[in-house]
């Protein structure tokens, strides 16, 4: 079986594809932008199932399958809010919103494992799909905070922040001036509205700005050790599973 994943986030690819090999699939090729997508096309059968996310680096994923017929049955991997993804399911196998949980990605494959459809019954409305993107122009990060402080608002830019981190059920932020916000999200919720170039989920409890590390220092069982400029509460550590793809961020 042929499986390829089109993700233009490398470590979230690569994430995708260790979950879906975990189910006992092989994931063959990951590609990373529309104009990779249309060159691997023309060069190789289609692919039984493509984990599709929606927007890419270059543009819609949309714009491959008008240049190219699809063959193959898609999953769809995307940060759009649920309310619109239901209103274009299709004739799609499913589409699975980021953050991707296992258990959802495991309905999803069981749901193309018992329905394969064939190739020829495949109808994918993309123009459909398209216009239910209300300006899916390039996604816009969070860039600011606004935490209390008494009786009073403060605003923290990104550019002030160390790092994020959770504890006891709460999520902070901590700034460059050794102080900590506690702020009303989750790490998981801003995996998804901060910069992925600039910022990263070096496990559960911290997400990291490039600019605050200092030193990167090897430690036990195969991790990595991340020296902050202020922050001491807590050893700040690159979990495991993350190391390979931390190592392609800083990159």
């Amino acid at each position: 079986m042929n499986i390829i994943i089109i993700e233009d986030e490398k470590p979230a690819a690569r994430l995708l594809q260790r979950k879906v090999e975990k189910l006992g699939l092989q994931v063959n090729t990951l590609l990373h932008s529309v104009e990779e997508a249309l060159i691997w096309f023309t060069k190789n059968e289609h692919p039984d199932l493509i984990f599709l996310d929606i927007q890419l680096s270059d543009g819609l994923s949309f714009e491959i399958f008008e240049k190219i017929e699809i063959k193959s049955a898609v999953i769809f991997t995307t940060a759009y809010d649920e309310y619109a993804l239901k209103a274009f399911k299709l004739n799609s196998i499913d589409y699975l919103l980021k953050p991707i949980d296992e258990d959802e990605l495991e309905v999803a494959v069981e749901k193309f494992r018992s329905r394969t459809p064939k190739p020829e019954n495949l109808q994918f409305d993309f123009e459909q799909i398209k216009k239910m993107l209300i300006n899916p122009a390039e996604k816009t990060y969070k860039s600011r905070f606004t935490v209390k402080v008494g009786q009073h608002l403060k605003v923290i830019t990104t550019d002030e922040i160390e790092c994020f981190y959770s504890e006891n059920k709460g999520t902070y932020l901590h700034t460059t001036e050794n102080r900590d916000y506690l702020i009303d999200t989750t790490l998981e919720v801003l995996e998804q509205e901060m910069n992925p170039k600039d910022f990263y989920r070096i496990s559960r409890k911290f997400i990291i700005p490039l600019k605050s590390i200092k030193e990167i220092v090897v430690y036990s069982n195969s991790r990595l050790k991340l020296i902050l400029p202020t922050y001491k509460d807590d050893e700040v550590i690159v979990s495991r599973e993350k190391v390979a793809d931390f190592k392609e961020w800083i990159s």
